[in-house]
This record gives structure tokens, C-alpha cells and sequence, in this order.
């Protein structure tokens, strides 16, 4: 029987409350770790910590303090930090000759400022233990290839993706793996409330499996680079997009 190793792990999950972040915790929780559900709604973590019997707590990941506070209380609660999975973001859509400044400020505080807080405290507290851990972030295909209307969004998760690198390349000495997902388009429910049917069913169709990918899908490969059977997994961003940036844009068919 294949083990995933994380029967007894600690874990905490920045943007628990919905969506990726709720799957994230399920996905640990039933594969046996202890779970600290982080979220700036304190009724969303209460729910989710509930559904997996772990932490709940409230925080602003955009606020140091906050998110070493958050740290410091799951360790406080669990005697120690072993995984750590940051999913927090929300897009801005604009053109770039159109974007405002807080269109910026707040793409980089929502989708890079938070990873950059967490990993710190995170990755200190990791390789204060000994004993290595695991760090997964949210990136975005958006930070792989062009996204028009999304340059802010688009240039912040491709900084996420350089900082996962470096971090995995300091860390790994210690045995703190650094790594990211990269998912295309996903049904939370912020894109759910958004887009119409219709809309949705055309964006189904430019996806090689025919379909957008569920929060659990993305849960599924952090759960994968948060396991021993990513144990030699490092400084990497894994795409989950049902084949969408592997296509040719244009049909060579005769």
C-alpha cells in the first residue's frame, strides 16, 4: 500500500474558508493530518475547522503580525508545523494601460505580499524543528503565459513562482520543500458567482478535457507535493489545467 505519509503531520492552510482552501483542509484532514484552518472570516474557519475536527483562526494574511500570529498559534496547539499550504488571492481584471494603482498594490498584497509573510514565518519555524516540512503556494497559469485584462494578477503569480524557487533552493538543506500549483480555471465559488452559464460552457470548451477543474482537483495535487511521495519534489510549479496551456492555439488540421 502506497503511504502518503501524513498520518499524525501538522498542518496549516492560509484561505481555508472556501473554495481551493476549503479542499486543502478535507484533503489533509482525511489523509490524517491535524489541520489549522486560517481565513479572514471568522464564520468560514469556524466551518471548516469544524468539518475537520482542527484550529480555527481569523487573520489578515496581508498583515505581518497576523500571519506570525497565526503561525505561532497552531505550533501553540499542535506542538510544531509540518505542512504549510498558502491559497489566497483574487484577481483584478483591467487592461494594463488602464490599471490603477491600487489595481497593483492590491493584486501584489492579495497574491504575493501573504506567501512572502507566511513562508517566513512558516519556513522558520520548520527549520527551528529539524525535522524539514513541506510549503505548497496557489500560483496561476496566469503567471506562465499571457492573460489579457490580468497583468497585475498575471505579474504577482509570477513572482510567487520566482520566490517558491529561491525558497526551495535556501531551504532545501534543511528538508523544507518549497513548491507550487498552477491551476487554470477553477469552479470556486467567487468564479461560480461571476460567470454565467453560458460563459462557463465556453470556457469549458477551449479545455482539452472538457471541463474546468473542481476545488478538489487542485486540493488533489497539493496533497500530492505535501506527501512523501513528493519527497524529492522541489522548486517546482505543478499546472493543473485539464491541458489547456500544452494546446497550439491555432488548428494545423488539413
Amino acid at each position: 500500500m502506497i503511504e502518503l505519509g501524513l498520518v499524525g503531520k501538522r498542518a496549516l492552510v492560509a484561505g481555508a474558508g472556501q473554495g481551493i482552501g476549503r479542499a486543502c483542509a478535507l484533503a489533509l484532514s482525511e489523509a490524517g493530518a491535524q489541520v489549522a484552518c486560517v481565513d479572514n472570516d471568522a464564520d468560514r474557519a469556524a466551518a471548516v475547522s469544524a468539518e475537520v475536527g482542527g484550529l480555527a483562526l481569523v487573520a489578515d494574511a496581508r498583515d505581518r503580525s497576523d500571519v506570525e500570529a497565526s503561525v505561532a498559534r497552531a505550533v501553540e496547539e499542535f506542538g510544531g508545523l509540518d505542512v504549510c499550504v498558502d491559497i489566497i488571492g483574487e484577481a483584478r481584471w483591467a487592461r494594463v494601460l488602464d490599471a490603477t494603482d491600487e489595481d497593483w498594490d492590491t493584486s501584489f498584497d492579495l497574491v504575493l505580499r501573504h506567501v512572502f509573510y507566511l513562508a517566513q514565518a512558516a519556513g522558520k519555524q520548520m527549520v527551528a524543528q529539524g525535522t524539514g516540512g513541506a510549503f505548497v503556494a496557489i500560483a496561476s497559469v496566469s503567471g506562465l503565459r499571457s492573460a489579457p485584462n490580468h497583468g497585475p494578477y498575471g505579474a504577482a503569480k509570477a513572482g510567487l513562482m520566482s520566490l517558491i524557487r529561491t525558497l526551495a533552493i535556501e531551504l532545501a538543506a534543511d528538508g523544507v520543500r518549497c513548491n507550487a500549483v498552477a491551476p487554470g480555471a477553477v469552479l470556486t465559488p467567487r468564479v461560480l458567482a461571476m460567470m454565467s452559464e453560458e460563459r462557463l460552457a465556453e470556457s469549458a470548451q477551449a479545455i482539452p478535457l472538457g471541463r474546468q477543474a473542481q476545488p478538489e482537483d487542485i486540493a488533489k495535487a497539493v496533497l500530492f507535493l505535501c506527501s512523501d511521495l513528493a519527497g524529492y519534489v522541489t522548486g517546482q510549479t505543478l499546472v493543473v489545467d485539464g491541458g489547456a496551456t500544452a494546446q497550439f492555439p491555432l488548428s494545423l488540421r488539413g
